[in-house]
């Protein structure tokens, strides 16, 4: 990161107006109105591309409330944001809306009591029967409650709800301080980002990125959608070990093979038992057929790699589809399809083909329609009766993989979908794979080992991404088919719309040459009923709101980014797809830099999300300690670093809200000593040592804190101001105070000249280099005697303190603070007030501070009220010797 604009100290300041009453209350609204009436965070579009530095924000999402690890991540990237403006860039920090998907259709149906279901016709001015979240009689609406409308009612009340919701999370944003250009916003379902997701996916199908398949994928039955692999979570589930025994089909192939199993439900799905082409025990069955106990279904004995000896017995079933390692197996050993669970989580209906035997057949007859719970109490009692149950089921805990946001373990079913080439599978005449993970070693990670996230996820993946959802509230998938004469739909070559005519909705938009009334009948048409993942949205960010496709010049001022700003779970989904969508698109990166938070941690060390209800709401935090304080609290953690939270002990916020008070009580304090007159700034007024030694030291803060933000490290920045800062108020003001006061006006104006100044750059110095984090204090106080915003003020850079500070040694601050604070020790220990006054003293200290101390005599003894000499003597030991002038009451 580099500066375009010189930053130094500005000459032209005026008189101070200084509150007679200083407070953090009400500087959020009041500040957040003037900013927003002066534009002080507009982005100028005109500025050249090197000059503009480019955040792409995260987009929330705005179907639920954000809560304390939002405020969190978003104060970083704020954070980021200010500094570079100050640094002379035009910063592009837009905000984005996520409002499309699963979430928002559930907040809808939670909301208004509805639920969606396609078949039924638009009712013109439809009204929900409730509103809230309950019924008339006050109680939580559940899904008995629920009224079914149609697709187009049910996504009005979605870009409804969605409205409203974005102007909640707006006001906590506004409140909090993000210096956001808030007329660069959009929705991931706008019609912008329509248009954008909708050309991509075209794009991609047209180079052959993407494709439609009928394959088995992994299936929530409660939201009934396929999910991809980047949605799931495995999560440990109860069940139970069942030892089953599959008999060789020729009777001198051996004795009665052992299977261990979870799922014993699956048995008429079984096409194969798999053993390691290694494990010596199952040897000389490789290439023999068993029957299935039950069912009576003649499979083989395979041999398979994967297949682990130590587990079990050695050897396991496969079955259409009882997880991902059965995917593997059926693909690459050209196994049968044969499937026995529906999309709705049951056992499908009709007796398959496959099992032909009576008793068999009789079986199924039984399982039929039973959800796969009740069908594998089912096949075990089958089991139990045949004699093939050979030991009591065992209690296990066993991990399976969860849809994030449901609560049911994922199915495996087979069904048409649309994919886009990620790496995962072999792509013909690229290796894709290869290609991502050079991208990843293209654009730095901050913190950089969150830079083996992105590869360790990129080597791990084992499919394509699966972008199609079965929902209603997201980006269609813009194709249509051809029915033909008995109606069936032509997959293999859709109706495809031209770039002009997007965004189009399929469902309720007839193709180019059709009319609406040939919509499923033969020799018709169907839309794809299909909605994009949210993420083949979002994943397309830095092209949303950057004007791809309609805006050529801002693209090419924005694009690449500079800075991906995003919390760490979700780098194998945003991060990852975005990289991946860039890459296909335009054979770059989508920006050069990734800011990566950490997690917000409850008092228990566990990340704080929404789903296990340990969530801490924000807004009555940033009532309470107020937003600089918040701020504070978010900007005192690194990048990567999780860091806990306890709402009962907010630790953090009292020292930030500390600070912030702190800064206004010390700036009225300093902006006091000029009188009518404004505080000059110019560094040729410095003549003092100590003045000097206290801007050497300020020099070598900005050097350290510039160079810290340059590096993405908010945290080190703020610490060195932040100590800066105190020794500023506790030391020096303390220190020189009598000096620049010159209540009887007989000190020699040169040297008062001199503190004045000094205080005055340090204060300009100071405030500039808080601002990124406390935005309000800063400016209200900026506001007492500067002209503009300090939002727009240069940061400040060290050459002119250097220059002012000449051969000014920082170590002369260190040793008159070291004897201010003895000095003070004896009279907090003779217990009298530090007004009362010394008869002369001597200080001990170091010999290389008593060498330095000579340089402040007149300022310690002047504020330790010394009237006659103080000495200085060398020691091992600080310590402080004085007669004290005891007055008599």
């Amino acid at each position: 990161m580099t500066s375009t604009t010189p930053s130094h100290p500005s000459a032209a300041t005026r008189r101070a107006q200084v509150p007679e009453k200083v407070a953090l209350e009400g500087l959020e609204d009041r500040w957040g109105k003037t900013w927003n009436q002066d534009a002080t965070y507009a982005f100028d579009r005109t500025r050249p591309r090197e000059d503009i530095f480019s955040i792409d924000t995260p987009p929330p999402t705005v179907s639920g409330s954000l809560h304390v690890g939002h405020v969190f991540s978003y104060t970083h990237t704020d954070v980021v944001a200010r500094f570079q403006r100050m640094r002379g860039r035009e910063v592009f920090y837009p905000m984005g809306w996520d409002d499309n998907g699963l979430p928002t259709e559930r907040r809808v149906q939670n909301y208004y009591g509805v639920r969606c279901d396609p078949s039924l016709p638009y009712v013109e001015g439809f009204t929900p029967p409730f509103t809230g979240g309950v019924t008339e009689t006050g109680k939580a609406i559940k899904p008995a409650d629920q009224v079914p409308i149609s697709r187009r009612n049910f996504i009005e009340l979605c870009e409804q709800l969605t409205v409203e919701d974005e102007k909640q999370f707006e006001e906590l944003w506004r409140y909090l301080g993000l210096s956001v250009d808030w007329s660069q916003t959009y929705q991931t379902i706008g019609a912008r980002a329509q248009k954008v997701a909708q050309v991509a996916f075209l794009r991609n199908l047209a180079r052959g990125e993407a494709y439609q398949s009928d394959a088995p994928g992994l299936w929530d039955v409660t939201f009934q959608t396929a999910v991809a692999q980047a949605e799931l979570e495995a999560r440990d589930y109860p069940g139970h070990f069942h030892e089953l025994a599959f008999h060789p089909t020729n009777p001198a192939d051996g004795e009665a093979i052992v299977i261990e199993t979870t799922r014993p439900e699956l048995l008429p799905a079984c096409v194969a038992l798999i053993a390691h082409p290694d494990d010596e025990r199952y040897q000389a069955l490789f290439g023999t057929t068993v029957t299935t106990p039950v069912f009576d279904v003649e499979i083989p004995v395979l041999a398979h790699p994967d297949a682990e000896k130590d587990k079990g017995s050695g050897i396991a079933m496969c079955c259409t589809f009882g997880d991902l390692t059965d995917v593997t197996w059926w693909r690459e050993l050209d196994l049968p399809t044969r499937s026995i669970v529906g999309r709705d989580g049951r056992i499908i209906g009709e007796t398959p083909a496959w099992i032909t035997s009576d008793s068999g057949r009789a079986t199924y007859a039984e399982l039929a329609g039973k959800t796969t719970f009740s069908a594998r109490a089912a096949v075990v009692d089958a089991l139990a009766a045949s004699g093939d149950l050979l030991a009591e089921p065992k209690a296990t805990q066993r991990k399976a993989n969860f849809y994030e946001k449901g609560d049911k373990p994922l199915e495996i079913v087979t069904s048409r979908q649309w994919y886009i080439r990620n790496g995962g599978r072999e792509a013909p005449g690229r290796n894709l794979r290869g290609e991502l993970l050079a991208r990843g070693d293209e654009f730095d990670f901050h913190p950089g080992f969150m830079g083996v996230r992105y590869a360790n996820w990129v080597n791990g993946l084992n499919g394509d991404w699966l972008i199609s959802r079965q929902r209603f509230f997201g980006v269609p998938i813009p194709l249509w088919y051809r029915l033909d004469s008995s109606g069936e739909p032509d997959h293999a070559d859709p109706i495809q719309p031209t770039e002009d005519e997007l965004p189009i909705d399929p469902s309720s938009q007839a193709p180019a040459g059709y009319r609406e009334d040939q919509r499923g009948v033969p020799g018709g048409f169907i839309g794809d009923a299909d909605i994009m993942d949210t993420w083949a949205t979002s994943s397309l960010t830095p092209q949303i709101v950057s004007g791809w496709l309609e805006d050529d010049d801002l693209f090419e001022r924005l694009f690449p980014f500079d800075v991906r700003p995003q919390g760490q779970d979700i780098i194998r989904t945003w991060l990852f797809a975005t990289v991946l969508r860039s890459h296909l698109e335009h054979g770059s990166l989508p920006w050069t830099d990734a800011a990566i938070s950490g997690w917000i941690l409850d008092p228990d060390r566990k990340k704080m999300s929404k789903s296990k209800g340990n969530v801490v709401t924000p807004m009555g935090l940033l009532e309470d300690h107020g937003s600089d304080a918040v701020r504070y609290w978010a900007a005192s953690a690194r990048l990567g670093t999780d860091a806990a939270f306890d709402p009962q002990r907010p630790t953090q916020m009292k020292i930030g809200r500390r600070l912030a008070i702190k800064v206004l009580n010390a700036s009225k304090f300093a902006l006091s000593f000029g009188g009518d007159e404004p505080l000059a700034l110019e560094v040729a007024a410095v003549t003092e040592p100590i003045d000097k030694a206290l801007l050497a030291e300020l020099a070598q803060v900005v050097d350290e804190a510039t160079a810290a933000l340059e590096s993405y490290d908010h945290t080190r920045a703020l610490e060195v101001t932040e100590t800066f800062f105190w020794t500023f108020c506790d030391d020096y003001l303390e220190l020189v105070k009598d000096r620049a006061y010159d209540r009887d006006g007989v000190l020699d104006p040169a040297g008062v000249a001199s503190a004045r100044t000094t205080l005055g750059l340090a204060l300009d110095v100071v405030l500039r280099l808080l601002a990124p984090v406390l935005p309000f204090a800063t400016e209200e106080v900026w506001s007492w005697w500067r002209e503009g915003s300090v939002h727009r003020a240069a940061w400040p850079v060290s050459e002119p303190l250097r220059a002012a500070a000449a051969e000014g040694d920082p170590q002369i601050l260190v040793a008159a603070g070291a004897a201010l604070a003895v000095l003070r020790k004896v009279k907090s220990e003779a217990k009298v007030s530090q007004k009362t006054r010394f008869s002369d003293a001597v200080v001990h200290a170091p010999e290389a501070e008593v060498a330095l101390l000579p340089a402040v005599l007149a300022d310690l003894r002047a504020v330790a009220k010394i009237d006659g000499e103080l000495r200085f003597a060398a020691g091992d030991e600080r310590k402080a010797e004085g007669e004290l002038v005891i007055e008599a009451d």
